[in-house]
């Protein structure tokens, strides 16, 4: 055990204020809390550059032995750890505030919760568009279909009475007799077993695909590169014909198809802003004409749920549902 002389001399250099007076049991307790926090520095020291964030979590694992150590089981808030892990949560503007003020402007015309006839919406989607081109119109109408049920996979075509503003590029794939009847019609192209030579480069350069029924099994080896691109032909949308002139004659004139998504929404462009809200009316009406035609008898409930009208880019507008 140190004398009181040598534990003097200890706290001299360790720059204690201490003398004759304290007792040995102070001076000892001087120079032990002093070599504490000498350790601690030198453990800082090593740490070097280390972050604030390594040393906060360093500090953090020391206190949790410590309290393993002192037998204290409580379970700290989670909450308030996930957050010390993730930080204050950023601050994100309303999501029409993160648009463009063009954007901004037109939804400021659309009254938001109200649901308008279709009229009123095609008149006001015509004044909506913020796009310097002629924007192109569209219906998106969520129904009450299972699209997994094979009697509630809606699809089917429409033809439109005044088209749909684009000029269609058809592709004729038959055999050659039925080369001048197709050109005729207006087929942008035709042809046989050249035709497939493009296909091999993976060169579509067509909206629209006619085949022949005999000429479908031939197209069988391109269906990964033409059915996720709905240029496969298909019976229903009309596009396998043994008339492949009056194919081709209605899709220049605006038959499209269009079908359910896995989320039982059918997205349509009907037409161009340039249309104005008559045409527009027009188009959309034989629309849902067709759609009601295709309505499955199995159906339980309201067939169409919710009808909404926008332009390319611009805001939506809701419609009033009638499933009269």
């Amino acid at each position: 055990m140190a004398t009181k002389p040598e534990l003097l001399a200890k706290a001299a250099e360790l720059k204690l204020e201490v003398s004759e007076t304290n007792t040995v049991a102070e001076i000892e307790a001087a120079i032990a809390e002093a070599e504490k926090h000498e350790v601690k520095e030198q453990h800082v020291a090593k740490a070097g550059k280390r972050s604030q964030k390594a040393l906060d979590e360093a500090a953090e694992k020391a206190a949790k032995e410590a309290r393993k150590e002192q037998g204290d089981t409580t379970p700290q808030d989670p909450d308030a750890v996930e957050a010390k892990k993730k930080g204050p949560k950023p601050v994100t503007r309303p999501r029409i505030e993160r648009r463009g003020k063009k954007y901004q402007a037109a939804a400021g015309k659309v009254e938001a919760g109200k649901l308008y006839s279709l009229a009123e919406a095609l008149e006001l989607a015509t004044t909506t568009s913020i796009t310097a081109f002629d924007a192109s119109v569209e219906l998106h109408v969520r129904l009450g279909v299972d699209p997994r049920q094979a009697d509630q996979n809606i699809r089917a075509t429409v033809s439109l009475p005044h088209g749909t503003g684009k000029d269609v590029r058809v592709a004729v794939f038959a055999p050659e007799s039925e080369h001048a009847a197709a050109k005729a019609a207006g087929a942008d192209i035709v042809g046989d077993e050249e035709f497939t030579k493009q296909l091999d480069k993976e060169e579509l350069t067509f909206d629209v695909l006619v085949a022949t029924p005999q000429y479908m099994p031939k197209l069988g080896r391109y269906a990964r590169l033409l059915g996720p691109r709905g240029l496969m032909p298909n019976p229903k949308s009309g596009t396998v014909a043994t008339d492949v002139a009056k194919a081709v004659t209605e899709a220049k004139a605006g038959k499209i198809e269009y079908r359910v998504d896995k989320q039982a929404i059918v997205h349509l462009p009907f037409g161009k802003v340039s249309f104005g809200a008559d045409k527009l009316a027009g188009n959309a009406q034989a629309f849902f004409t067709s759609l009601q035609a295709q309505k499955p008898s199995s159906l339980k409930g309201a067939y169409i749920k919710s009808i909404t009208v926008s332009t390319t880019m611009g805001p939506g507008i809701k419609v009033e549902v009638s499933n009269n």
